[in-house]
């Protein structure tokens, strides 16, 4: 009866599942809190999973009704068998309840794929799970229908035959098929890698211990068991694929792909029937990362974590990459030429264009800035970060000093003892100059006292934020943004209006990273302009291209990544592009063709306070 073959779906799952974690097992160790995890599951799932799967309603429909089903009508069904219940009208008909839920789920799956499957979803055994999902959903309803309607037993025996092929195979599928992701899939988010980004942020990425022989993941089982076990929950369903800007720029780069790589490595064969990189290049063969890999693929990645964002299951395809790139440069030496120049700079000034680290402050030419002196305190300190070089985001920064006077801040800045904040180094994978540079500010900043750390670069606050914990710096650190908006609610910066429609750009590392989204559209809001969203925007915001030193990697692709954003700003009509990060502002100002103007938010506070209560201007 129907508890036989439950039970049978459910033996070959775990057999099948076995084959696998003796896969998993072959992952290098990492702890992880089961017992934690295990009661975590059932929020980390109705919540969380749900959180994201709920931003395509039909889709949310889809998994809620066809899961639900199955596993409820399967329970249902098999428990029917006892005595109590076999001959109860109420039960069965809450069973034949379950399976039409599954039945209308498998319908919604059906017409997504049938007659054409969109392009982001996998093919190959994916496609053979609608037929087998209406299969076991009719079976099971013609089950629970017969024993509703007391048929007689040859009458049950069709639909149970259906149910069991079906049934059969699908559970065969939880091995080296599409239901991987489901068995996978739980104990992923029960031995999650960054348990902590359930209920809250965890962005910063773990520290490599740089005494081993071998640094970095250079193969398979270099990966955290834990990880090797994420990479089989992958559900091949593309929104990483239709959020990554490399992808969408033709680069070498697919994230799906790329953790489908991960379980073709770990299997030895691949069952993958998607979309491949772009533009894939020719591999030698051998090693992980040129013979299954091509390192264009890696150093495709801006880190935007727009895949991350995105995925269901809540995979860490960014985690991956650094690990893969920490053994090419490390251990390898193996990177781009233009980023190998700017490691070598780093190393040699502590700043990756190698200038000197007095001049950061030469954009404040006839403004006085205080320098903080060991033992000296003040409420605000400046980190000025790399953009403080650039001519264009001086301009940002000097509109951000006039502004923190103006509402009578008291702020310093630490002068030549400001090293890099160490951002490019760590997502180019050097994680030993990064490591020096962290603990050499954290001494500074541990020689001197402030309240807040402010900085106008959405990278240095991340850093300092989220990584330098690790290294005994844990910092309250504002965003420029943040900051000036408290400025106004406090009425402490008298502003007038100016006029214009405009759009704004979040910067990953703010809106993905660290969550900030409100801050700067409250303040142009505040400014009286026509606010217009871009498509992509909040947390799911596009990249500029511009992170994970992907520019100075500069893979090929058919286009720019700062053009086909300015191309989807030009679309909301916007004369000008509001943008947060001096790295935005580079990228996008040097997008080709006519395009909106580019102005950072604090220099359009500026603006609004020098205009005080004049009469509305147009920008």
């Amino acid at each position: 009866m129907f508890a036989g073959l439950v039970a049978a779906m459910a033996l070959i799952a775990l057999a099948a599942a076995a084959s696998r974690v003796a896969l998993w097992r072959r992952g290098r160790a990492a702890r992880a809190d089961w017992l934690g995890g295990l009661i975590a599951l059932p929020r980390r799932y109705l919540v969380d999973v749900h959180n994201i799967v709920a931003r395509e309603p039909t889709t949310a429909r889809m998994h809620g009704l066809t899961a639900g089903g199955l596993l409820a009508g399967s329970t249902l069904a098999a428990l029917g068998a006892l005595p109590g219940l076999r001959d109860s009208a109420a039960w069965w008909a809450l069973t034949a309840l379950a399976f039409a839920a599954m039945l209308a789920g498998a319908g919604i799956e059906t017409r997504r794929r049938w007659p054409r499957r969109p392009a982001r979803l996998s093919g190959g055994r994916f496609d053979h799970l609608p037929p087998l999902l209406v299969g076991y959903a009719l079976g099971g309803l013609g089950f629970a229908a017969a024993a509703l309607l007391r048929a007689p037993a040859t009458l049950a025996a069709v639909p149970l035959a259906l149910a069991g092929v079906c049934g059969l195979t699908l559970s065969s599928y939880a091995g080296r098929g599409p239901m991987r992701h489901a068995v996978a899939g739980a104990l992923h988010l029960v031995f999650h890698p960054r348990p902590q980004r359930f209920g809250g942020r965890s962005v910063g990425l773990a520290s490599e211990s740089l005494d081993g022989e071998r640094l970095g993941v250079e193969t398979i089982a270099d990966f955290a068991w834990n990880q090797l076990l994420s990479f089989d929950a992958c559900v091949q369903c593309g929104r990483c694929e239709a959020a990554c800007p490399a992808f969408a720029a033709g680069q070498p780069l697919n994230p799906k792909a790329l953790i489908q790589d991960f379980v073709g490595a770990l299997a030895s064969r691949a069952h993958y029937s998607g979309n491949p990189h772009p533009h894939i290049r020719a591999l030698a063969g051998g090693a992980l990362v040129g013979g299954i890999i091509h390192p264009d693929t890696l150093w495709s990645c801006t880190t935007c974590r727009a895949c991350v964002e995105e995925c269901p299951m809540t995979i860490e395809p960014v985690d991956a990459v650094i690990g893969l790139r920490r053994h090419q440069t490390m251990m390898r030496g193996a990177v781009p030429d233009k980023a190998a120049a700017r490691l070598d700079d780093l190393r040699g000034a502590d700043e990756p264009g190698g200038r000197p680290l007095a001049a950061r402050a030469d954009f404040a030419a006839g403004l006085t800035l205080r320098v903080l002196a060991p033992g000296e305190a003040c409420e605000v300190l400046l980190w000025l970060g790399e953009g403080a070089y650039d001519l264009r985001h001086g301009r940002t920064l000097r509109a951000l000093v006039r502004l923190l006077r103006a509402g009578q801040v008291d702020f310093a800045i630490l002068g030549e003892q400001e090293r890099d904040c160490g951002d490019l180094a760590r997502r180019l994978g050097d994680e030993a100059s990064f490591a020096a540079l962290a603990q050499a500010n954290v001494e500074t900043l541990a020689s001197v006292r402030f309240n807040t750390i402010l900085t106008c670069d959405p990278h240095a606050l991340n850093s300092l934020r989220n990584d330098y914990p690790a290294f005994g710096g844990v910092y309250e650190v504002w965003h420029h943004t943040a900051l000036l908006d408290a400025l106004v609610s406090q009425g402490r910066l008298k502003l007038g209006r100016l006029a214009g429609r405009a759009t704004y750009h979040d910067p990953c590392y703010l809106a993905r990273y660290n969550g900030e989204v409100d801050a700067p559209r409250r303040l142009l809001d505040t400014l009286g302009l026509e606010r217009i969203e871009m498509a992509r925007h909040g947390v799911r915001s596009f990249c500029c291209g511009g992170g994970g030193g992907a520019p100075l990697a500069d893979v090929e692709g058919e286009l720019r990544i700062p053009d086909m954003r300015m191309a989807q700003a030009k679309a909301t009509g916007a004369a000008l592009v509001a943008v947060a990060c001096p790295t935005c502002t580079a990228m996008l100002e040097g997008a080709t063709g006519d395009r909106p103007d580019v102005r950072d938010v604090a220099e359009l506070v500026w603006a609004a306070h020098e205009a005080g209560l004049a009469p509305e201007r147009a920008l």
